[in-house]
């Protein structure tokens, strides 16, 4: 063909576009066990193991980053919000410069030891914060029955 892989994508999306449809892309956020591998399908991955651990804690070991009490833990220090807010602002760079390029989603994993509290925590947050903005979001906690 006589375009490049960008020209033909464009010229696709263009050609068949839904009425109303976004050019921003689908945010997946999936949380993971470091210890059970990377996901293969994330564009981008962090490491959330630089945070306090809820497993090292006898009554916060058997629950998952769902539960508000393990919210609560980290709440104790500013690491996590730090690092979600540097996160957020992170993606609201990248998201636009993706759609640019014709991403219809990106997937963004975080990744703690075991993929049940750390990582979970605060990929519900991050979903949280995106959804309220509007922009289309899909969670998946891979590792949390683990």
């Amino acid at each position: 063909s006589r375009w490049t892989s960008h020209e033909l994508r464009s010229f696709l999306r263009n050609a068949y576009a839904v009425a109303n449809k976004t050019d921003i892309p689908n945010l997946n956020f999936v949380s993971f066990g470091f210890k059970y591998g990377l996901p293969a399908e994330a564009d981008l991955v962090f490491d959330v193991r630089f945070l306090p651990n809820p497993h090292f804690v006898d009554e916060l070991r058997p629950l998952d980053g769902r539960d508000a009490r393990i919210d609560e833990f980290l709440a104790r220090s500013e690491l996590p919000s730090q690092f979600l807010e540097r996160l957020q602002r992170l993606l609201d760079f990248l998201v636009p410069h993706y759609a640019t390029e014709g991403k219809s989603y990106l997937t963004v994993a975080l990744g703690c030891t075991g993929g049940r509290h750390r990582s979970v925590a605060l990929v519900e947050r991050l979903s949280r914060h995106f959804g309220d903005r509007g922009l289309s979001v899909t969670v998946s906690h891979r590792d949390i029955e683990r």
